[in-house]
């Protein structure tokens, strides 16, 4: 958890969960789980308990106490629709959420079927944004779950990228990443399905950010995409987080109170 990040489409990281369990090909080389594992066993360290699913309520509160705004992603070391997780938990985290309104939440999941399921029961707000995790076109049906949830902003990331997705279902999406696994057993991503998915938002007026190559060494294989970088975010309406109109605008980071 830190109020800074590395990860190239948000600011900060916020976990009141660790630890999850895998459901589908782009879980099989989960970057949270190797490094989580890594520190199993080692005492009063975060994650003593390796990636085991464990509630963190000592860190509900904490983007309350970042005062400046700023993009946060949602359990990056887990997924908050995990089966496990309660619902009167799940609430209190989306309480916060709608508490600390000089932030826009980035919830991103695998269980497309439970946050649909859910939502009708969860307070959802215009800074809250909803995002389906989507690797192969065998997995593009998760896109309809979010698409029936009432989102500020309904986002995808199609990381990593496992195979082409030609026909990526965009209606009701409001911005989509992409990128390639990285680590010593990363799978090849090819261009072409890159550039494929790149057209599609182009075309349907979606903001695309590609996010890396990935590979064995990402930093070497970087994110530029031919030629350039691609880092399109929803353009946000100030003191609403709605997506605006008109798509494909940089990142906007808005100021304390609005």
């Amino acid at each position: 958890m830190s109020d800074q990040s590395a990860i190239e489409w948000t600011d900060a990281t916020w976990n009141p969960v660790r630890g999850c369990t895998k459901i589908s090909p782009g879980c099989k080389h989960c970057y949270a789980e190797t490094f989580a594992e890594r520190f199993r066993g080692v005492p009063g360290h975060p994650f003593e308990q390796g990636f085991d699913l464990r509630l963190v309520p000592e860190a509900l509160e904490l983007p309350l106490r970042w005062k400046r705004g700023r993009f946060v992603f949602v359990n990056s070391m887990s997924d908050l629709f995990h089966e496990d997780i309660p619902l009167d938990y799940i609430k209190k985290v989306f309480s916060v959420m709608r508490a600390a309104k000089q932030h826009q939440f980035q919830v991103l999941t695998k269980r497309a079927e439970r946050l649909e399921e859910l939502a009708p029961q969860l307070e959802l707000a215009p800074n809250i944004w909803l995002g389906v995790s989507v690797e192969t076109a065998a997995y593009t049906w998760r896109i309809e779950h979010l698409r029936r949830v009432r989102a500020g902003i309904r986002f995808l990331s199609v990381e990593p990228l496992l195979g082409p997705i030609d026909g990526l279902p965009l209606a009701g999406i409001h911005w989509v990443i992409v990128g390639g696994e990285s680590g010593h057993r990363a799978r090849p991503m090819a261009p072409e399905w890159v550039r494929s998915i790149r057209d599609q938002c182009r075309r349907d007026g979606v903001p695309f950010f590609f996010k890396q190559w990935g590979g064995v060494m990402k930093s070497r294989t970087g994110r530029v995409l031919d030629g350039r970088t691609w880092d399109e975010m929803p353009k946000i309406i100030r003191g609403a987080g709605q997506p605006a109109e008109a798509r494909g605008e940089r990142r906007v980071h808005l100021p304390v109170g609005v």
